[in-house]
């Protein structure tokens, strides 16, 4: 379709397509040109008035219409001029309209309304229908050209796509001079000469038509007006926008918007789980009731054990039950996000993004998988000049240095690739790992040859990084030395300076196609013997100087090196909650679930935690949102800064005049300490309010550079005070009071890099705040909960969005042992924030942490403690069958009912979440044995290693679970290593195995009468069992012929027949040994 530079508009909501008919829009014209000149909408020529002076409808611009078009225009559309959208005034010999103002100037009464009744009759003539004749007017069939004018005649969409103001488009004919509308009777000599039109100089040349040159100002100054209209959202009552406060704008369209919703769990669902949670805990009353009312006397140590052990587990599963209440699913609109955001002809008002990638040992976090996670970023589906990509190598390792230089050459081929190509995932190792049909969708004929292209180059690209990794494993006497011959810095590990290397960027270089790189920084902190460099939370914070420094993005992303970006849109998944007009503002972090590749298919040691992400996760989305879980997180820069968040405006509230005086005045004291509260309130603002601005002013200090003395003494408290919360770099605290982000003004490249190096050494955090309100939070190994932890206490909310395509995908280490390593360090850091002053029993009371959101973040701190009623209990069923006693005394007809109603609402709780929650049984119940496994193991060495170092001093270093397994499907999962938390678990499943046999074997020496009490301590003693199945499977290692459950149960029975055979034995007779004559004389 060609345009001939002519302008395109229209509207994707009302699928319109238009091409305006203007060569020149925005040109001021004059009377004197507007002579013999054609209507810009229709074609016709504009017509002569009375006056002998040609018509013009708008007098600030003088756009060129005729009288039918700006009649219609007043009737059926916004009444406005399609130009400079001034409203038309009624003009003599036009009917009026509604809005019309009472005129003075003239008296028209004859032409106050429209008598012409006659469309149909001329609609009828042209044979078009009537709605097309009020349309286009009055016309001649010799006058139109039947093939020249359509039946459906498109609405036009002026100015902004979220304009809803139309007018009428009639295609261009070929003649000037064919006609539309018909032409009145004037006197055609008045056509020919135009008199000269008096001018009063005093008035404004508008008036007369002429238009003035401040029309471009006022029709900009409007256009900004109605976008600033467009974003009016009041954040008051419920977060519902209310009405916009100009009348005459349209209605809400599609970009205008909400960006996301809550798409509440159906009441079918939710509400019979809510009342089964409610009957368990009657239920759990009554059970508790029975069991202290009901002690055991020859077995009271058991007994008061096993009741202690109970009250525990029920107060856990309180704890973790109730923040499940109000679950909540959440959807995004992305097209929506564009129509908001990316409007054509206009830059991209997309939120920059700093994206953080950390690491540290490359030997376990193999560098093929960090290049495929920075690959990743790259190709995201967001603008390119938004995104940088910042990775920390906190071991100063060689290897790395190189790997993401060979990963941003290769990127130049592969982001136009995947852009051009629309492929997913972007990791190229999974992309082509895919079992799947890679043509499905595809119509583009140069795929398949570039696709192979590519899959040659990537395989080429991980022999060169392969050949690295072999280098660095022996490494050199002298330590590593770079291509120029200059000794690597980071040779020592523990003493090297910051380092920082853009490899992509704003320095020129661009991807195979001349298109431009998202940022790629390479950054590794400085390290000093002496200092404490707080491992994963001290490199984070490094991270976020560095990248205000040289971005200062309002948002940021944080992955592990193994978790690469499965979803394109992720970053814009995010952004719809962000940048939500609505609610965003309140927002500190976007929480997305975690997905993991390489996992055997019935997930043995629940790896993928299903029930976390999929249950937990949902039911603290709809109280304060969820817990940050350390890898795949978007924050805002302003939330990690330690500011509370914005504060909600409440409408004042409603008084009432009709009480009493009597009524009044008893209610006056209590009036009294209402207003001394509220006095104590304003005075707190009053201060906060002067904290800002002197905040803001000390900003300006920065910006400016303001010499003197009074500057000086103006700006030192507020400078003291920032340097002691973020340091001493004024280029970083100056960006802090950014809130939208951006680079300070008036800084170059060169200051920028001194200042990142500075923000990144040792001594930097010494005397400020980072650490302890600002950035993560130091204090524990688990720095993601006590870090979104403190965000929550300080009125900030997050959100869990679970995209139909996950969003990213990482590894989890699938070995037993490295599993259990792996709860060992999540337990240990529980333990030491349950042991430290941000311990959620005692920290942040007052504050903007809501109660259930607080009793999720006592239920992830106290879990460990569960290990030792766990390991007890565990124990009880094989004492129980040693020692012939039981915890519960001859059961009742009335404890039996007890105990079934028990163990019935545990099972319909568990199914219900199941069915709201969307996990399988599978799952469930994968779960459900880890908890055993891992509460009996890594819980219970966490606790006495937590106790040991914040009690004794006695410091613990976590190991780096690997990350990559061995050539082979699944073959680390059968790989045995041998480690001290094995020792419980398989005490715990010998030592029940045992005492099955001992029991059974005791029945079937006692006879009929025994199998009745050995009932239940058989049922504990398998529960225990089957709940070890996983580990003893592990133990077992990989069985090519025999499953490992036959080999379990061939030692069971062998036992049982054994013992069997030793109590029947048909050798032995039953009445006794017979003694006979053997016929020799022993004398």
């Amino acid at each position: 379709m060609a345009t001939n530079g002519r302008l395109i508009a229209g509207s994707h909501n009302r699928n319109e397509f238009i091409l305006i008919n203007a060569d020149e829009v925005g040109r001021v014209t004059s009377v004197k040109e507007l002579s013999g000149q054609i209507c810009q909408i229709c074609g016709d020529e504009i017509e002569i008035t009375n006056d002998g002076e040609p018509f013009v409808a708008c007098n600030e611009c003088a756009f060129p219409i005729c009288r039918t078009c700006y009649e219609y225009e007043r009737r059926e559309g916004n009444q406005a001029c399609p130009q400079c959208k001034t409203r038309y005034k009624r003009i003599k010999g036009s009917p009026r309209v509604d809005g019309d103002e009472e005129e003075d100037e003239f008296d028209d009464l004859v032409n106050e309304f429209d008598l012409r009744n006659n469309d149909v009759e001329y609609s009828s003539q042209m044979n078009i229908v009537p709605r097309a004749s009020s349309i286009y007017g009055f016309a001649t069939p010799s006058e139109v050209d039947g093939g020249s004018v359509s039946h459906e005649v498109p609405l036009l969409t002026y100015g902004e796509e979220d304009n809803d103001s139309h007018a009428l488009i009639i295609p261009p004919f070929e003649g000037r001079s064919r006609r539309v509308h018909p032409m009145q009777c004037f006197d055609t000599s008045s056509s020919i000469s135009l008199p000269p039109r008096p001018m009063d100089p005093k008035k404004d040349l508008a008036v007369y038509g002429y238009g003035t040159v401040a029309w471009k100002h006022r029709l900009e100054e409007w256009r900004k007006r109605q976008a600033d209209n467009l974003e009016i959202i009041k954040h008051e009552g419920n977060g519902s926008g209310g009405d916009l406060d100009d009348a005459d704008l349209p209605k809400m369209d599609e970009g205008r918007q909400p960006l996301s919703r809550k798409i509440p769990i159906p009441s079918s669902k939710i509400s019979p789980y809510r009342m089964v949670i409610l009957l368990r805990v009657v239920i759990l009353g009554l059970f508790f009731h029975y069991r202290i009312l009901h002690p055991v006397n020859d077995a009271f140590g058991l007994w008061l054990t096993s009741v202690i052990c109970e009250i525990w587990f029920a107060v856990s599963w309180i704890l973790d039950q109730f923040p499940k209440w109000f679950p909540i699913e959440r959807e995004t609109y992305l097209d929506r996000l564009s129509l908001r955001y990316e409007k054509d002809r206009k830059a991209c008002e997309l939120a920059p993004i700093d994206v953080f990638v950390s690491t540290v040992d490359p030997l376990k976090e193999p560098p093929l998988i960090t290049a495929n996670t920075v690959l990743s970023i790259l190709a995201v589906d967001y603008p390119m000049d938004k995104v940088a990509c910042y990775v920390s190598d906190d071991g100063a390792a060689m290897l790395t240095f190189e790997a993401l230089s060979e990963t941003s050459e290769f990127a130049r081929k592969w982001v136009p690739f995947c852009k051009k190509f629309s492929i997913e995932p972007r990791a190229p190792e999974w992309y082509f790992a895919q079992k799947v049909d890679y043509l499905k969708d595809k119509v583009h004929p140069a795929f398949v040859r570039e696709r192979r292209a590519m899959k040659r180059d990537y395989e080429e690209f991980k022999i060169r990084i392969n050949g690295l990794v072999s280098m660095a494993q022996k490494v050199p006497e002298d330590g590593w030395t770079m291509q120029d011959g200059t000794p690597w810095p980071g040779n020592n590990v523990r003493d090297h300076p910051g380092m920082i290397q853009v490899f992509l960027g704003n320095n020129g270089v661009q991807d195979v196609e001349g298109n431009e790189l998202p940022r790629l920084v390479y950054v590794s902190r400085e390290k000093k013997p002496g200092f404490d460099h707080h491992k994963k939370a001290g490199a984070m914070n490094a991270l976020i100087r560095v990248s205000a420094v040289i971005t200062n993005a309002p948002y940021m992303l944080n992955v592990d090196c193994d978790h690469y970006i499965n979803n394109s849109k992720a970053m814009r998944e995010a952004m719809c909650f962000m940048m939500d007009p609505i609610c965003g503002k309140k927002i500190c972090y976007v929480q997305f679930p975690q997905r993991f590749d390489g996992i055997d298919r019935h997930d043995r040691y629940s790896n993928r935690n299903v029930v976390f992400f999929d249950i937990n996760m949902k039911g603290l989305d709809g109280i304060q949102g969820p817990i940050y879980v350390g890898t795949g997180c978007v924050f805002r820069r302003q939330a990690l800064y330690g500011f509370d968040a914005p504060s909600k405006t409440k409408p004042p509230g409603k008084t009432c005049n009709c009480l009493p005086k009597w009524c009044s005045c008893c209610f006056s004291s209590r009036n009294k300490k209402k207003s001394k509260g509220n006095s104590k309130k304003m005075m707190k603002k009053m201060k906060k309010m002067m904290e800002a601005s002197t905040r803001i002013h000390a900003l300006e200090n920065i910006e400016k550079g303001d010499d003197g003395v009074d500057s000086e003494k103006s700006s030192l408290v507020p400078q003291v005070k920032s340097e002691k919360k973020f340091g001493q770099s004024p280029v970083f605290v100056g960006s802090t009071f950014l809130e939208d982000g951006g680079v300070l003004p008036g800084t170059s490249s060169a200051s920028l890099l001194k200042e990142a190096i500075h923000v990144i050494s040792c001594g930097y955090e010494d005397k400020t705040e980072w650490g302890k309100e600002v950035g993560w939070i130091y204090g524990s190994v688990t720095e993601d909960i006590l870090t979104g932890f403190k965000m929550h206490c300080h009125g900030w909310r997050s959100v869990y969005c679970i995209p139909k395509r996950p969003a990213f995908k990482g590894s989890a280490p699938i070995n037993l042992s490295d599993r259990l390593h792996q709860v060992l360090r999540w337990a240990l850091g529980s333990v030491e924030i349950l042991l430290s002053r941000h311990c959620p029993i005692w920290y942040g009371y007052g504050c903007g942490l809501k109660p259930l959101e607080r009793l999720s973040y006592i239920n992830s701190v106290v879990y460990p403690l569960t290990s030792l009623p766990l390991v007890a209990y565990c124990t009880l069923p094989a004492v129980c069958l040693l020692t012939g006693k039981f915890i519960v005394p001859e059961i009742s007809n009335y404890a039996s009912i007890i105990f079934m109603l028990m163990f019935l609402s545990i099972a319909l709780t568990s199914i219900l979440e199941i069915q709201w929650g969307g996990v399988g049984i599978d799952d469930f119940w994968r779960n459900e044995q880890f908890w055993v496994i891992g509460g009996v193991s890594s819980h219970l060495f966490a606790l006495f290693q937590g106790l040991l170092k914040v009690l004794a001093g006695v410091n613990t270093n976590f190991t780096v679970t690997s990350k990559g397994g061995d050539d082979g499907e699944f073959s680390e999962l059968y790989v045995f290593k041998w480690t001290t938390l094995l020792i419980p678990p398989l005490t715990l499943l010998f030592f029940n195995i045992v005492g099955v046999v001992v029991g059974i074997s005791d029945a079937i020496s006692n006879g009929y009468e025994s199998w009745g009490p050995l009932f239940g301590r058989l049922f504990f003693a398998i529960w225990v069992i089957l709940h070890l199945y996983p580990f003893l499977k592990g133990m077992m290692g990989k069985q090519k012929n025999v499953p490992t459950i036959i080999v379990v149960w061939s030692i069971l029975l062998a036992s049982i027949l054994t013992l069997l055979w030793v109590r029947v034995n048909p050798f032995v007779s039953k009445d006794g040994i017979v003694l006979e004559v053997c016929g020799l004389d022993c004398d």
